[in-house]
């Protein structure tokens, strides 16, 4: 029974996020309900993160097992083929170890958020990155996102449904910069609370567009309550980049 590994990129806007739910259309039920169609049976298809309704991947890594025995590219093929009307893409298929968990394997995600701050409307890039109508300042966001960087208790950017164990969190790196018109937000670690980096990248935003400062970003972090987070940023300029594994384990 062959494992495949998954690296996927699809538009998250006309779904209710990544994770199968009934009677609403999502990133995994679409794959599964394609993944049948080739196995001639029911597939679980498991993720490395549940990314929510509206935010977007462009290498989302998921695992299935078939018994049927397809060559990895052939299976890349005929997924496509049968995601044709959905906006989602597999990019790559790879027969991998039975031991592999997209999930449980993953030491690092890394996700980017888009913003672009002009005050003229979207007609291309509506619905992908998140329109802020003034000019915000991409170095104080940086200095201020600096606070994040390490281990901390992230109560203040935990949505109250998060269903993790703990709010403590190690981030790896998190780096602001200016692209051309737009605002990059880049955010790596092994994992992340529900909703933290959105309700970062708000908080930030407060930061670029001068109503709050780094100091308020600190105190904000310090306070562990979810009251004093800025405003949750929309989904719609998130992207889940990567997704990094260790080593294969030894057989």
């Amino acid at each position: 029974m062959p494992r495949y590994k998954l690296t996927i990129e699809y538009d998250g806007g006309p779904f209710c996020g990544w994770q199968r739910q009934p009677d609403q259309e999502t990133v995994q039920g679409t794959i599964e309900r394609a993944a049948a169609k080739i196995e001639g049976a029911p597939v679980d298809v498991f993720g490395s993160g549940r990314t929510d309704s509206g935010v977007h991947a462009l290498g989302q890594i998921a695992h299935m097992d078939f018994v049927k025995n397809i060559r990895a590219d052939k299976m890349r093929d005929a997924l496509n083929y049968h995601l044709m009307d959905a906006p989602i893409t597999i990019l790559d298929a790879q027969i991998c170890g039975d031991d592999f968990n997209a999930r449980f394997d993953a030491i690092e995600r890394e996700y980017l958020y888009r913003i672009i701050d002009r005050r003229p409307k979207l007609a291309l890039e509506r619905g992908r990155v998140w329109r802020i109508p003034q000019t915000m300042d991409a170095d104080a966001m940086h200095y201020a996102a600096q606070a994040f960087v390490g281990t901390h208790d992230f109560t203040t950017f935990r949505d109250k449904l998060c269903q993790a164990h703990s709010p403590i969190k190690t981030l790896d790196e998190l780096r602001v910069s200016r692209v051309g018109d737009e605002i990059h937000i880049t955010a790596k670690a092994r994992s992340f609370l529900h909703r933290m980096v959105r309700s970062i990248v708000g908080t930030l935003a407060e930061v670029g567009t001068d109503k709050w400062d780094a100091e308020d970003v600190a105190m904000a972090l310090a306070a562990k309550d979810r009251r004093e987070c800025g405003p949750v940023s929309p989904p719609d300029g998130l992207y889940l980049v990567s997704v990094k594994f260790g080593e294969p384990k030894s057989s």
